[in-house]
Order: structure tokens, then C-alpha cells, then sequence
């Protein structure tokens, strides 16, 4: 992390001036800005260039005099004149704070880009270097936030004394939190549910493939309200981070040849935790429902009675299909995809596995990386085409991901090395996607369509 050289506050200028000198077109941006606040906005300048109707301001089409600054909390510079420099050495005088546009040696303060939901104000700032970036930071932050957080602030100032008395610190944090989620209607029965309930929540959250990025918005929000993080072994640390810096945090990882937790171990972790009103980020790589033991999680969180939700992630084998831009399912080539995990694979599955590649189906299985060469002949020997393409993704969504392209027959050879979980594709989707950085199977006659 890099060292601020400003200190980022929110500045009361309620009762006082903002004082702005310029009438040009950077005159009249600042005066946009400045007309939202409480405090009188003057601006003086010898010419007026652009039109400020609409806006709440007073014109002096004169000279500056330093009495101008008389109740000023704030200048702008917005013109270079000799105006401009008796208003800077008044204001440096003075001691008033100075903004001088473009020139962020000369700025005592910046003016970041501010996201408006008053009294709820979002600012990005980057220190006067980078303002077009400032811009596209707010602009991606807008789009997050509902026009309605304005009112919903203005709601929770009116009921802050009732819920710091009805409600206990932790449990005014969840209502807060949830009525950022809500709306101004539904406030007073929300506050009126808290002081009922003090039961605790699971959420199993898909993490995804391990991209921080690829987080959906609903996963980070409910992070950012978790007491507790119960997360797997393959979930990084850059998407735990996303947490609450002061939420618990339990790894219940499982990697091969070593299980912290076993699986009812889990079970009973949640329920207990549940019970104990805390509110749980079950954190799973991929998606909860996909291989991810999300079933015997959630008959135990029935069993005990604990609330739940379900947010779902990107699959492994989706990240892995993008990765590679495979599309597993593509017409007149292959009319499905089946998602199936090699490991503990009986007969009976692999027969059908078998008949469905006839058909033309994609194979995406998961957890297969340590047997592949064992599956793949298993496959053959049911009648499966040793020619048939397989291309592997291995940590399918994430930076250190690495590809690899053949047939089912070198496959079968046994010399594949994979570090890492991995994704197996069988079938002639394959062909279609893209795996020029791919490693080459052994023996393999692999070509692109």
C-alpha cells in the first residue's frame, strides 16, 4: 500500500462562503459542485464567458478585493489573471484553504469525484494525478449504488437513538446492514424484526475459481456483513480479504492427504455457530451447488432449524471453459455438457459416460487430475475413441492457470503431470476452443478445427 499525502476528510462549510474566481467553463464545474451545499457561493470575475443560470450563486462581474474573503471557508482558482493572484495571496494570508484547477502543486486540497446520495457522500480522489481515473473509479462505484441510499441514510439519522436503545451493538450493525439492502418503507418493520429476532444465519457463498474479480456483488456484500468466515482450502486469500477486518475466520481447508475437517465436523461448526445468533460466510471454491458438499451442509442446517441463504458462484469447469474458450456446447458439434468428478467413479458411471460421448455430450470432470491417465482408460476400454480431443484446464480461473490439449489416447498414457485442480474436457467441442499456449499430451494429434 502507497502513503497518502492527503488526509481525506469531509469538510463543513455550512453558514460560510465558497468563493470562486473565474467565469469560464472550470469556473462553472467548480460552481456546480459548490451550489450543493449549504454554504453561499460567490464568483468573481472581470468577464462571465459561460451562463450559471440554475444554479444558487452570487456573480461579481468586477475586481477581486480581499474583503471577498470575509467568512470564507473555501477559494477557487479557476482563471489565470491578476485577480487570481491577489485571491491566492489573500487566501494564503488568511490561511483559507486553496484550490488552484490544474495546477496540483499549487492546491492545498483536491476536489475528488464525488459520488452524490446526500447526506451520503461517496469521494474518489487520486491527489490531483490521475482525475480521468478518479472519474471511471466513481463511475463504476455509481452503478453499484441505489439512488435510494440518500433517503435510507436520512432514515437511519432518524432512528439512530431507538436503535441504540432497543438493540445491542451487534445487532444494530445487522440492521444497518440490512437496510442498505431494503428500503425507506420497509425500515420500521425491519427494526421491529431485530428486536424479535437474535437467531444467526448461514451463507453458503461460491467463491468461484479463485479470481477476486469474478466475486459476484451479493457475495461481497454479505462478506462484508459476515461475523464468522468458514472458508475451504482452494478459496484465496485475496477473496477472504473481502471479509470484515474483524470477522473470526475458520479454515475448514481439505487438500489431499490431509483433512483438517471432516465433513460432519463442518456440519456441526455451522450449526453451532448458527445457533449461537452469529451470522456465517460459508465460503466454497466454485459453486456451493456443484461438488461443493452443499447438500449435506444444508440437511443439517434444516435439522437444527437455522435460517440460510444460497449464493451461487462460477463453476470450475465455466472458468475453464472461458479460459480456453471452449464452448462446451455448440451446434451440429455437442447438444450438452455433463459435469461429473472422476475420483470414486463406479462402473455403472463410467458405461454411461461412455455412451453419452457417442452421442456427441462434452465431459466435464472435476477432481480427476491425480487419475487421469487411470479414467481415460477406463473410458477407452468402454468403447470410447482413443482419438477423441481432451483438453485439461489446471487452476481453471486464476493467474497461475495452465492448459493442456490432446486425445483421450495420450491421456491414457499416463505421463500427465498436473499441478493443481483441474478440469477435464472430453469430446469434440474441444477442438473448437482455443488452446494455443496449450502444453502438448503425449503422443497426442490434437488440431483445431
Amino acid at each position: 500500500m502507497g502513503e497518502l499525502n492527503t488526509f481525506p476528510v469531509s469538510y463543513k462549510v455550512r453558514g460560510q462562503r465558497i468563493v470562486i474566481i473565474g467565469g469560464g467553463e472550470e469556473a462553472l464545474n467548480k460552481a456546480r459542485l459548490a451550489a450543493k451545499t449549504t454554504a453561499s457561493v460567490v464568483i468573481i470575475s472581470q468577464s462571465f464567458s459561460v451562463d450559471f443560470k440554475g444554479l444558487e450563486v452570487t456573480l461579481a462581474e468586477r475586481a477581486f478585493a480581499d474583503a471577498d474573503l470575509d467568512g470564507a471557508a473555501l477559494l477557487f482558482i479557476a482563471e489565470t489573471s491578476e485577480d487570481a493572484e491577489r485571491a491566492l495571496a489573500a487566501a494564503r494570508a488568511r490561511r483559507i484553504a486553496v484550490n488552484v484547477v490544474d495546477t496540483p502543486d499549487a492546491c492545498d486540497f483536491y476536489v475528488p469525484s464525488i459520488i452524490d446520495r446526500a447526506p451520503l457522500t461517496v469521494a474518489v480522489s487520486t491527489e490531483g494525478d490521475a482525475p480521468v481515473l478518479a472519474r471511471l473509479v466513481r463511475a463504476r462505484i455509481e452503478s453499484m449504488l441505489s439512488p435510494d441510499l440518500g433517503a435510507l441514510a436520512r432514515v437511519a439519522g432518524g432512528l439512530r437513538e431507538r436503535v441504540a436503545k432497543l438493540l445491542s451493538k451487534k445487532q444494530a450493525r445487522r440492521f444497518y446492514e440490512e437496510l442498505v439492502g431494503g428500503n425507506v418503507a420497509d425500515a420500521e418493520r425491519l427494526l421491529e424484526a431485530h428486536v424479535a429476532d437474535s437467531a444467526g444465519e448461514v451463507w453458503l457463498i461460491g467463491a468461484g475459481p479463485g479470481a477476486a474479480d469474478l466475486l459476484t456483488l451479493r457475495a461481497q456484500r454479505l462478506l462484508q456483513a459476515a461475523d464468522v468466515i468458514v472458508h475451504d482450502q482452494l478459496v484465496p486469500e485475496a477473496v477472504i480479504e473481502m471479509g470484515r477486518r474483524d470477522a473470526t475466520r475458520i479454515s475448514v481447508g481439505k487438500k489431499k492427504g490431509h483433512h483438517s475437517f471432516t465433513q460432519a465436523e463442518i456440519n456441526a461448526l455451522l450449526v453451532r455457530l448458527g445457533r449461537q445468533g452469529k451470522r456465517v460466510a460459508r465460503l466454497k471454491g466454485g459453486d456451493p451447488m456443484v461438488f461443493g458438499r452443499a447438500g449435506e451442509e444444508l440437511m443439517a442446517l434444516r435439522k437444527a432449524g437455522i435460517a440460510y441463504q444460497i449464493v451461487p458462484g462460477i463453476s470450475a469447469a465455466l472458468a475453464a471453459a472461458a479460459d480456453s474458450a471452449t464452448p462446451v456446447t455448440l451446434r451440429n458439434v455437442s447438444s450438452g455438457v455433463v459435469f461429473a468428478t472422476a475420483h470414486g467413479a463406479e462402473s455403472v458411471e463410467l458405461d454411461h459416460w461412455a455412451a453419452l460421448a457417442t452421442t456427441g455430450i462434452t465431459l466435464a470432470l472435476y477432481m480427476g487430475g491425480q487419475i487421469a491417465g487411470e479414467t481415460a482408460q477406463k473410458l477407452i476400454g468402454r468403447g470410447m475413441n482413443p482419438m477423441l480431443p481432451v483438453g485439461i484446464v489446471v487452476n481453471a480461473g486464476r493467474k497461475e492457470r495452465s492448459l493442456h490439449v490432446g486425445s483421450l489416447g495420450a491421456m491414457a498414457s499416463g505421463d500427465v503431470v498436473l499441478d493443481g485442480p483441474a478440469i477435464i474436457f472430453i469430446g469434440e467441442a474441444v477442438r473448437h476452443g482455443d488452446w494455443t499456449d496449450a502444453a502438448q499430451l503425449a503422443e497426442a494429434t490434437f488440431k483445431v478445427a
